[in-house]
């Protein structure tokens, strides 16, 4: 960090102090999420430093939040500091001591990710002993044909690698307006699942709470629960709520506004809502909780697209800032209901904007707002092509670890944004003519050219590939496997419940954490939780 930056310090105490009366304030993690996962307090949102631009306006949008931002001592604070306030940021604070010193001054520590959503999960079930099976108990359910349905509340990418043999996909914000149509008759008992706890008790829980009139169980602990007695996943199943035709349950939709409106969720009209944007002084996330396909075909300006069970699920991962408002927004309401009526439970300030007649005119996928960014040097799939030939190059892919993985341009080497110091001070690319970067898009590898800039020779040019890795898929060019890696895997955790290859030991260690959630939050004490 430059010797004329001011560097402000914020201590554990003044944090804990602002998290129990609800002053918004974003703590925010810079290590790569692998070492996250090891330690971090129960509110901190991981933006690694590899990907702070991808992320920081669109998880803090407000520059004058309460920003605090810590470390592992390796220098990412210094980094990042002097970046937030070439952003805009104008109320960073570096938390003093690191993780070290918030559990020396009396702070709780966490592991895994979205603990503050896995842990309200448990405490939803201690609170309301929500009802659940064993995986044996269902197992022997569908061998004798029972009347039942198996509903898997993950997302449809997670259910397709591995599930419960029968059950079908129906996403946790989903349940509520769709399953009354998806049961055979009245005496149909329901099933819900995950791949381990929280979304199986949350979702069993909304279809208790919005009154459905069914007999409703959560497997108890999920596809691990199942692996661990034993019995065969189905792979590959194909089975979604989005075969069934569906009929809105009018009764589950009064229901779903009756309890949000108990858990304090907030209706709104375009008029107030218009009002709550225009305050500057307070962050306000805009959230679709439909499906994907809805938002595409029509959406608010300005708001985002996350489903509402993984919002719930993940809530660290799109509201940075804890003690800001969270305005949902479904055309149908019960999703946005029912998504509300959990968020305001987990101490969120929650609105749902209820107009008939909602004006969803912006069309296509969510973007991310990122850094305005100025950049020349661009190459096409076909003249990378050809530079490959004629020139001496390296070709640096800053996409995630499993992306690279998955195939990747021939001689291309996989590098973390973060690391781009370390592995340039080795001069490992003193003798290349050019340096090509890529990601996926190449949205965040523009953002390595002048950090590369300030390693390399006058005589040594740095090239954009223009529209990434997705651009020379697109033109038809080869892709290799091979892999060469120039950074430790630790963008991504490896979450024990995910996948088909995680060893029954970490699967179990992974449930007896869970389990020990309750008694974390009783000493971490800010959480805030009022289950209703």
């Amino acid at each position: 960090m430059t010797n004329d930056i001011k560097v402000n310090t914020i201590s554990y105490t003044e944090i804990r102090e602002k998290l129990l009366n609800n002053v918004e304030i974003a703590i925010v993690d810079l290590r790569e999420e692998h070492i996250f996962a090891q330690n971090h307090p129960l509110f901190a949102t991981n933006i690694s430093l590899s990907r702070l631009e991808l992320e920081i306006y669109n998880r803090i949008p407000r520059l004058d939040t309460l920003t605090v931002i810590y470390d592992d001592g390796d220098g990412r604070v210094e980094r990042a500091y002097p970046k937030l306030l070439e952003y805009g940021y104008t109320n960073i604070a570096v938390l003093e001591g690191g993780v070290d010193a918030w559990q020396r001054d009396g702070g709780e520590l966490f592991i895994d990710v979205n603990s503050a959503s896995k842990a309200f999960g448990e405490w939803v079930e201690h609170i309301k002993a929500t009802p659940s099976l064993s995986a044996e108990e269902l197992q022997k359910k569908i061998q004798n044909e029972e009347n039942i349905v198996i509903l898997d509340a993950r997302r449809f990418d997670e259910y397709q690698v591995m599930s419960i043999p029968t059950a079908m996909s129906v996403p946790g914000a989903e349940l509520v307006l769709r399953a009354s149509s998806l049961v055979k008759d009245k005496n149909t008992t329901i099933i819900v699942n995950c791949a381990g706890r929280t979304r199986s008790i949350i979702g069993t829980q909304s279809l208790i709470n919005a009154k459905i009139p069914h007999a409703v169980f959560a497997l108890r602990n999920g596809t691990i629960g199942w692996t661990l007695a034993g019995q065969q996943l189905a792979y590959g199943q194909q089975y979604s709520y989005e075969d069934v035709n569906i009929q809105i349950d009018t009764q589950a939709k009064e229901n779903a506004r009756a309890l949000a409106d108990q858990a304090g969720v907030i209706q709104i009209n375009s008029e107030q809502f218009a009002q709550l944007q225009a305050e500057k002084t307070r962050t306000t996330y805009i959230f679709d909780v439909r499906t994907e396909q809805e938002y595409i075909a029509g959406h608010i300006a300005g708001s985002r697209w996350i489903a509402g069970g993984q919002l719930v699920q993940e809530t660290d991962h799109y509201a940075a800032v804890r003690g800001a408002r969270i305005v949902l927004v479904d055309d149908q309401q019960v999703r946005a209901n029912m998504t509300g009526s959990w968020l305001a439970q987990m101490n969120w300030e929650v609105y749902v904007l209820n107009d008939q007649d909602i004006a969803l005119i912006e069309q296509g996928s969510w973007k991310p707002v990122v850094p305005d960014i100025s950049i020349s040097s661009y190459l096409q799939p076909e003249q990378l092509q050809k530079l490959k030939q004629l020139k001496n190059i390296a070709i640096l892919d800053f996409t995630t670890a499993a992306n690279f993985k998955k195939g990747h341009i021939p001689d291309a080497q996989w590098i973390l944004k973060a690391d781009i110091p370390q592995i340039f001070e080795q001069g490992k690319f003193q003798n290349k003519d050019a340096i090509i970067v890529t990601c996926g898009s190449s949205l965040l590898a523009q953002y390595t050219v002048s950090e590369i800039q300030a390693f390399l020779k006058d005589n040594q040019e740095v090239y954009v590939l223009e529209g990434g890795n997705a651009a020379w898929v697109n033109a038809g060019l080869p892709v290799e496997m091979d892999i060469n890696l120039l950074s430790d895997e630790i963008d991504r955790y490896k979450r024990p419940y995910e996948g088909t290859d995680n060893s029954k030991d970490a699967m179990q260690g992974y449930l007896d954490w869970e389990f020990g959630l309750i008694d974390q939050l009783k000493k971490d004490a800010t959480h805030g939780f009022l289950v209703i």
